[in-house]
């Protein structure tokens, strides 16, 4: 769907943001009116706390200056108080919504819970921040590597015992090894151009099977067992729908080289946690880097938590001093194609969710 207006275009910030960078989307365009009410928000916590405060509390004037100002815009930055519930009820409620744009860089599982159906979901178009946060995503996944051929788990244990081991046990090199990468998109790409960095070596799938410079082999889902056997890391970047739920399951650690390291920085249902808790234990996988998981937060029964090769991260993996001003600068990049009436990049698949 492309944008046909000829009027006069109205953006609504429905999320924290600082001043600035809503100076920075009011010069893209003189033909756009940008709506920033700031009162109506609540402060952020830290960098790009999209939420914002939960203490915070609109009165009921609020509220109803807070919904005017979102239906009476043909395009939102960020879903109304960064919920399914609120991008539910703006469309249900603003007959004239062309775009709305997601903080989120996998915004399908939002949209999914918004239980919207297909008719309402195509009257306007969802895009993600996508790729805005590939580089944080893939520095963490580098830290996960690094951390399992370093063994960094062992070495806090032994600083916290004091202890000064008579073995010393030799680590791993990065340099040489063979990364395999689930998900070769922005994030994927750019965690392998980092570990190629580190001269690892990188195979990796994806949807559309096609050569990829850097990459010495591309496969789909239905290949990623075969590259697992000689991979000594793996790096999960995949979303979560129903043909990733589980993907990594028994019989896709059980075809990894025993030591292999395990990074998840995707989703967490494309994960059998299981499955990799028997994989840990038995030694297939060596250490495990998660910052996601299939239900959160991680329940405080998970053996995960405790387990002593394994690293929790609760889903920050993204998150950068940065992220602002980076999801602002691609959303005036994507508002200067909507006013040109092009294609907007990183449309959320409302069939697939992702």
């Amino acid at each position: 769907m492309m944008n046909t207006m000829t009027s006069a275009l109205t953006v609504a910030i429905a999320v924290p943001l600082e001043a600035e960078l809503v100076d920075q989307i009011r010069a893209v365009d003189p033909s756009v009116t940008v709506l920033y009410q700031p009162d109506l928000l609540p402060p952020e916590r830290f960098p790009a706390d999209h939420a914002g405060d939960p203490g915070f509390q609109r009165t009921a004037e609020q509220e109803e200056r807070y919904w005017n100002m979102l239906n009476r815009a043909q395009v939102l930055y960020g879903f109304p108080n960064e919920s399914p519930a609120g991008l539910a009820r703006v469309a249900a409620e603003n007959e004239h919504l062309q775009w709305v744009h997601a903080m989120a860089a996998g915004a399908g599982g939002a949209v999914k819970a918004s239980g919207l159906d297909r008719k309402t979901l195509q009257k306007f178009q969802i895009t993600t921040s996508a790729g805005v946060h590939a580089l944080p995503l893939a520095e963490f996944a580098a830290m996960g590597i690094l951390n399992g051929f370093k063994r960094t788990a062992e070495l806090v244990r032994d600083q916290q015992a004091k202890t000064w081991p008579e073995l010393r046990t030799p680590t791993r090199l990065v340099s040489g090894s063979r990364l395999v990468v689930a998900g070769l998109g922005e994030i994927g790409l750019e965690t392998a151009r980092l570990a190629r960095a580190l001269g690892m070596r990188v195979s990796g799938t994806k949807r559309t099977v096609e050569a990829l410079e850097g990459i010495d082999a591309v496969t789909d889902n239905d290949g990623l067992a075969g590259l697992l056997t000689t991979a000594d890391a793996v790096v999960n970047t995949l979303p979560g729908t129903q043909y990733t739920e589980k993907l990594f399951n028994r019989a896709m650690f059980a075809a990894m080289k025993p030591g292999t390291v395990f990074v998840n920085v995707g989703r967490g249902t494309v994960v059998d946690e299981e499955a990799l808790l028997e994989a840990l234990d038995n030694g297939q996988v060596s250490y495990a880097c998660l910052d996601v998981f299939a239900v959160e937060p991680l329940p405080l029964n998970s053996p995960l938590w405790s387990h002593p090769q394994v690293l929790v991260s609760p889903h920050t993996s993204a998150l950068s001093a940065a992220e602002n001003r980076l999801i602002a600068e691609r959303f005036c990049s994507n508002l200067r194609i909507f006013l040109d009436g092009g294609e907007l990049p990183h449309l959320v698949d409302t069939i697939h969710f992702y």
